[in-house]
């Protein structure tokens, strides 16, 4: 059985990764008399045949009553065909796609929607048969059609009724969870049984079988087992843990240090995946595609604003009317950063080291307007179809931003995890309102949280969203 390492970040699903906090294991007195679990094995069965059998009730059920609302009692003999042919499919597809899996026990949204792809796949395969055998001229298609609707909106109602059944079966949780402690991290497994070794008289000695014996006892039934232990001890434990039949996972305090994603074993060497890209290649084609769309269309409903700025700029203060300034990008790479210049050209401060002040002397009239409104940073739309930045993501910094008295990057090393994604015109921290002058290293916590929940949440919606949300926060107290 794989070991897996347990990382102390936020939980992947309902039964994954525990959550390092302070918690108290608990005690077992007696030492003869050892925890033990009732096997759920025989219940997920029994929970599995019920569903399978309410589904099939459902399909067959939802066709009948098709067919008696569109044909009368004349319609029964052609859907009680039609959901024969539905259902052997429906049967093998379900089984493949996880529809009668651990996920769909413990979850009956998740169920339901397996089901009723199921349903969806296997009425397709019955119309494509019917298709290229000739005989779909026998049946009538809104018929069909009805049923196979009717049956799904059965499907999902019985799941979330069967979801009593489930809980009536096998409890809260659908799976034996074991968390033995000996000597290691105080972790909170929700829903586990929490065993301290010590006083269990659990010792993962290899050469003494009365001990190995014990574990084993302890760990009959369990479906996962987590042990949390000291460096020297993990070796033992793992290797006990690859005879115990249970999905064993070792607690290793260096996978999240390292924020390690994943362990694979190659050339007899343990090799931990420390990084990987935060977007897959349909998702940056996504979100690509919408940076091309919404900034060209800005650029052409914007044109007028940006002439007006323009002018105003060269008559106030001359040339140059743009600011280009060197920053870091996606994979810690420089950029030449575009802005409508708001300081006066002797006062350039191409690096940043000195953050604009509310009260700055050297910010022109103009740039004082246009920074209030955010309208300076509208020439990065260009920055946006070049490729160089993206409309939302992590907001690039120069090069000689501090906070409080250190460089970004001394504040905190995650600072360059940021730039795991194109930097963007707006991002959480500026929705949030984290925007502004650095004056402490908490504010560039605050953004750095923000920047990196969002490279850890990313969807095109969010985007949406984002983009939506600047809008209200485009004049704000802190743009100066």
């Amino acid at each position: 059985m794989a070991i897996q390492h347990v990382r102390d970040r936020g939980a992947v699903n309902a039964s994954a990764q525990p959550k390092l906090v302070a918690v108290q294991p608990v005690a077992v007195p007696d030492r003869d008399a050892l925890p033990r679990f009732h096997s759920l094995e025989r219940r997920r069965l029994q929970c599995y045949l019920a569903l399978m059998l309410a589904d099939l009730a459902v399909i067959f059920a939802g066709f009948l009553a098709a067919g008696y609302l569109y044909l009368g009692p004349d319609g029964l003999d052609q859907v009680a065909v039609l959901s024969q042919l539905v259902t052997p499919v429906f049967l093998t597809v379900a089984l493949y796609n996880g529809a009668y899996s651990m996920t769909a026990l413990e979850s009956a949204q998740a169920g339901a929607s397996r089901a009723v792809v199921a349903l969806a796949l296997s009425a397709a395969a019955v119309v494509f048969i019917a298709f290229y055998t000739k005989s779909s001229q026998e049946f009538s298609r809104l018929l069909f059609s009805l049923g196979v609707l009717t049956a799904a909106l059965g499907l999902v109602w019985t799941r979330v009724q069967m979801r009593a059944f489930v809980r009536w079966r096998c409890g809260q949780r659908v799976i034996n969870e074991l968390l033995i402690v000996d000597g290691g991290p105080r972790v909170a497994l929700p829903g586990a049984r929490v065993v301290d070794a010590d006083r269990a008289g659990l010792e993962p000695s290899l050469d003494d079988p009365d001990n190995v014996n014990r574990i084993g006892l302890v760990m009959q039934s369990a479906d996962r087992v987590v042990i949390s232990c000291s460096p020297e001890r993990r070796l033992a434990w793992a290797t006990i843990l690859r005879g115990a039949n249970v999905s064993g996972e070792v607690i290793d305090e260096v996978v999240a240090q390292l924020d390690a994603h994943g362990a694979r074993i190659a050339g007899g060497y343990g090799w931990l995946r420390v990084s990987v890209g935060p977007l897959g290649l349909r998702a940056r084609a996504a979100k690509r595609i919408f940076d091309v769309v919404v900034a060209g269309t800005g650029l052409v409903v914007l044109s007028p604003l940006m002439l007006l700025v323009t002018l105003a700029i060269l008559i106030e203060d001359g040339s140059p009317v743009l600011f280009v300034q060197r920053r870091l990008g996606r994979g810690n790479r420089f950029f030449p950063i575009l802005k409508f210049r708001s300081m006066r050209s002797a006062h350039a401060d191409p690096d940043g080291r000195v953050s604009t002040t509310r009260e700055d002397d050297r910010v022109t009239w103009v740039g004082r307007l246009i920074r209030r409104a955010s309208i300076d940073e509208l020439p990065q739309l260009f920055n946006v179809l070049l490729g160089q930045m993206s409309l939302v993501g992590p907001r690039p910094h120069a090069l000689g931003s501090q906070a409080g008295d250190k460089l970004f990057w001394e504040v905190d090393a995650r600072y360059w995890q940021r730039h795991a994604l194109k930097p963007g015109l707006t991002g959480l921290a500026q929705v949030r309102g984290l925007r502004g002058s650095t004056e402490s290293e908490s504010d560039l916590q605050y953004r750095l949280n923000a920047d990196l929940e969002y490279l850890d949440g990313w969807s095109l919606w969010r985007d949406v969203t984002i983009i939506v949300q600047t809008v209200r926060v485009l004049v704000h107290d802190r743009a100066y």
